[in-house]
């Protein structure tokens, strides 16, 4: 009788002709062997513990007797004509004793303490709620420039300057009006710049108008040449008007 292992199924008595595709072979990297030379190399360059190459030190610098101690200073010669210090007091020399005084040192500093005038503190101010300290009179809070003399009185240097400052335009407008007068220049009022403002602004309007009844089909060519003409007109209208706006001193020629 037969194991069940090797008892024939029902299906291996079915045909078998599928075959299955052939797999496409793996993707190998160009750079796969250099990148295992080099983690081999440095796996083998850290496997000891410090440096691979150690310098091996000489046995001649060995570690010789009083080579770290620190050199003693040059040796002076000693001279015995040098000046020598003063001499020890003898057993039979004795001090000056028996001086008193008769000042009353407590009285007298009594009397300093009372009649000396009280020393002021020095002015503060205190900004913060930490009692931060600082000095008043440096501060700019306390009023020490105006007790001055010459507090408010304008300097001699600059009433100089204004001075020479008012004479030099007077000299530029007397300039100014002879040039006037050898030019024959005559100056607009105001009254006569506004008249000529208001009479530019009436024209603009009234060319304005006169565009705005044009025909919204310019389909000729006389309709075409009257539509460029009132452009230009308002556009010379309107750089007349933007001038006398900007310049509120005007002259003209005298004809």
């Amino acid at each position: 009788m037969d194991s069940p292992c090797t008892s024939e199924s029902i299906y291996n008595l079915i045909p078998s002709d599928l075959k299955e595709p052939p797999q496409h072979p793996r993707y190998t990297s160009l750079f796969k062997a250099s990148i295992k030379d080099d983690m081999k190399k440095f796996k083998t360059a850290m496997k000891t513990m410090g440096p691979a190459k150690v310098e091996i030190p000489s046995p001649k610098d060995f570690l010789k007797k009083h080579s770290k101690e620190k050199p003693l200073p040059p040796k002076k010669k000693f001279n015995r004509c040098s000046p020598k210090k003063p001499a020890v007091p003898l057993r039979t020399d004795h001090p000056v004793m028996g001086i008193q005084s008769g000042k009353n040192f407590i009285n007298t500093n009594a009397a300093d303490v009372i009649m000396g005038v009280a020393k002021k503190p020095k002015p503060i101010y205190v900004d913060k709620r930490t009692g931060d300290k600082h000095d008043l009179e440096t501060s700019g809070l306390f009023p020490k420039y105006i007790n001055k003399k010459d507090y408010g009185i304008t300097p001699e240097y600059i009433c100089k300057r204004n001075e020479d400052v008012k004479k030099a335009q007077e000299e530029y407008d007397n300039y100014i009006q002879e040039n006037l007068k050898k030019a024959a220049m005559k100056r607009l009022s105001d009254e006569e710049r506004e008249a000529v403002l208001q009479g530019l602004k009436k024209n603009w309007e009234e060319v304005h108008k006169e565009f705005q009844s044009l025909s919204v089909f310019i389909d000729s060519v006389p309709k075409k040449i009257r539509k460029q003409k009132l452009e230009k007109e308002m556009k010379q209208l309107e750089h007349d008007i933007s001038i006398i706006e900007k310049h509120k001193i005007i002259y003209i020629a005298n004809k």
